[in-house]
């Protein structure tokens, strides 16, 4: 017997009002990431909250792409922006894309929602920015998804210092 065939993902640019959402989307992540991310009333949710709600009014430099299941609410996402360097031989805009907080939630997973979220903001790369060099910090979970959709190992490794 085989399985139903489901229609494809209905994505959509997130809003103000999904703010919320994404902020649950993104300690999702976090906690599958080992990360504590405390209680509803930790301070890094005020912060990540008013962080969403000034960025979704910055369209140029920023865009989250959602999944909207018409009773669960949003379910899945994936989050860009741009950020200024100095222009190079490569880059003479200097704008770089990062790409973070795809998410979805563990009842909605392997339908595809993270997929074409991350198309989707991909595309907004593409056509709405400058930026030509995406970056982004891949899990063991998500590495075959950022793969398959072009993304590779850098030439130059990237470092961190924690301060």
């Amino acid at each position: 017997m085989s399985s139903p065939i489901t229609a494809p993902p209905i994505v959509r640019r997130a809003e103000l009002s999904d703010a919320d959402a994404l902020l649950e989307l993104r300690a999702l992540m976090l906690t599958e990431m080992g990360m504590p991310v405390g209680g509803a009333d930790a301070p890094w949710r005020a912060a990540a909250r008013s962080w969403y709600a000034e960025h979704l009014l910055r369209p140029w430099e920023f865009a989250a792409f959602v999944v909207d299941d018409p009773e669960a609410g949003v379910v899945s996402s994936a989050v860009g922006t741009c950020d200024r360097h100095t222009p190079g031989p490569t880059n003479l805009s200097g704008l770089h894309g990062h790409v973070s907080n795809v998410s979805t939630r563990p009842e909605f997973r392997h339908r595809g929602h993270a997929r074409a979220c991350l198309t989707a903001l991909l595309d907004w790369f593409a056509t709405s920015t400058e930026a030509r060099v995406i970056n982004l910090n891949a899990t063991g979970q998500g590495i075959g998804l950022y793969q398959s959709l072009g993304f590779d190992v850098p030439r130059h490794p990237a470092l961190q210092l924690r301060l």
